[in-house]
């Protein structure tokens, strides 16, 4: 179990308490008033999600200022919509469109890549690949 999916679970958790001690402490006006905190919660979430595609569409797709730097704020079992926020471009497709797990690659302008995995929405795996030297690149 990774941070991500304990995050969730206790977001989970907090709803369903905050919404009990509102019944409890303030009966059926306290639910309403609790459950109106709870959308505009959600519609701020849902905004902040909006601003992260905006920002990644108005880029180049799969371009990223450095891959080094991004490929060290990459993190085990983070959502696809945290990684396009770090990024702030969405990924060039390399998998199949509807294929589990979805493959993207990002490259900066010295052609060094981060290629990610990402197995239902979260990253699975990723690995950065720089280019072959010069005088490499004749080498067995």
């Amino acid at each position: 179990m990774n941070f991500y999916s304990i995050r969730t679970l206790a977001i989970r958790l907090g709803l369903v308490a905050l919404m009990v001690l509102a019944y409890r402490w303030y009966d059926w006006p306290g639910v309403l008033g609790a459950l109106g905190g709870v959308v505009m919660w959600i519609l701020v979430e849902f905004t902040r999600m909006v601003r992260v595609l905006q920002r990644a569409a108005a880029r180049p797709v799969g371009y990223v200022d450095s891959a080094v730097m991004f490929n060290a704020g990459l993190r085990l079992g983070m959502p696809l919509t945290l990684v396009l926020s770090k990024s702030r471009a969405l990924g060039q497709t390399v998998s199949e469109a509807g294929q589990q797990p979805e493959i993207f690659v990002w490259t900066d302008s010295g052609q060094v890549q981060v290629r990610c995995v990402f197995q239902d929405g979260k990253l699975s795996s990723w690995a950065l690949e720089r280019p072959p030297e010069d005088g490499q690149a004749d080498a067995p």
